[in-house]
C-alpha cells in the first residue's frame, strides 16, 4: 500500500463520512470513525511489513521510520535519524586526508555511534529530553556534553562528530 494510496483512501473515507454526516443528518461521531479508520490502516501497514512512505523519497543521508547501517559515513555530510535507528561506524575512517567532520541528528529514534579507540576522536553532542551516552561516563540528557579522546588535541587530523539529539538516544562504543 503506498502512500498515496493510503492518503487516497483515508481522505476519500473522511469525506464521505462528513457528507453522509451533513447530507443525510445521520449522527455519528466523524472524529471516532476517522481515528479507527487510520488505525485499521496503520494495523494493515504494520502486518503486513510495508512502508506507506518508500525510502526511495529520501537521501542517502536520512534514516526515516527504518533502520540502516552506515560503514563508510562520508566526510562533510549530515546525517538524520527520524523516528528510526542508525548505526554510524568509524573505525574505517583514513585521516591522511585530514580530519573527518560529520553531523548526526536523531529526533525520537536511536542512533549508534562507534568510534576507533586508536584515533583522536571529538564528540559534541547537545541533546533535548534525550540520552546521549558517550565514552568515559559522560552523558548528556539536557545540555551539551563533550568527549575528546587521549590522542585528540587541535592541531591534529581528527575525527569530529557533532551529535543533536531529541525525544531520543544516542549510544557511543569505542573499539
Amino acid at each position: 500500500m503506498g502512500t498515496g494510496i493510503f492518503w487516497g483512501a483515508f481522505l476519500l473515507l473522511l469525506g464521505v463520512a462528513l457528507i453522509i454526516k451533513v447530507v443525510f443528518n445521520v449522527d455519528f461521531p466523524v472524529f471516532k470513525v476517522v481515528v479507527g479508520i487510520f488505525l485499521v490502516m496503520l494495523g494493515i501497514k504494520v502486518l503486513f511489513g510495508r512502508s506507506f512512505i518508500s525510502p526511495d523519497n529520501f537521501k542517502a543521508e536520512e534514516t526515516i521510520f527504518n533502520e540502516r547501517v552506515y560503514d563508510n559515513p562520508e566526510s562533510g555530510k549530515e546525517y538524520s535519524v527520524v523516528f528510526a535507528k542508525g548505526v554510524y561506524d568509524f573505525t574505517n575512517v583514513d585521516l591522511e586526508q585530514g580530519s573527518f567532520r560529520v553531523k548526526i541528528s536523531t529526533v525520537f529514534g536511536g542512533t549508534q555511534i562507534i568510534i576507533p579507540a586508536d584515533k583522536p576522536v571529538r564528540i559534541q553532542a547537545e541533546a533535548v529530553f534525550a540520552g546521549a551516552e558517550l565514552p568515559g561516563g559522560n552523558n548528556a540528557v539536557f545540555g551539551t556534553s563533550i568527549y575528546e579522546s587521549e590522542s585528540w588535541s587541535q592541531d591534529t587530523a581528527s575525527i569530529d562528530i557533532k551529535v543533536e539529539v531529541v525525544f531520543g538516544g544516542v549510544q557511543v562504543i569505542q573499539r
